[in-house]
């Protein structure tokens, strides 16, 4: 079974910036220690390459600021 590795885009980096622009979220089915919190893309890409895991990237919630969140039963 390969792992999975997912991942969502930072909120406080902006187009052009030189910084990365992703975070790594969650590892599963893998044995593996990662000690960045933000990587680029190409970083990811290879990683999952090296280790045969599939990456998966989290969708962004439309919660706006000070909205409530509401869970139905």
């Amino acid at each position: 079974m390969a792992g999975k590795i997912f991942y969502r885009e930072r909120r406080k980096v902006g187009e052009g910036e030189k910084k990365p622009r992703y975070k790594l979220v969650a590892v599963a089915g893998i044995d593996m220690k990662i000690y960045g919190k933000h990587l680029r893309k190409g970083e990811l890409e290879q990683i999952a390459e090296a280790v045969g895991a599939d990456l998966v990237l989290l969708k962004s919630g439309d919660k706006k600021k000070g909205e409530d969140v509401s869970v139905d039963d």
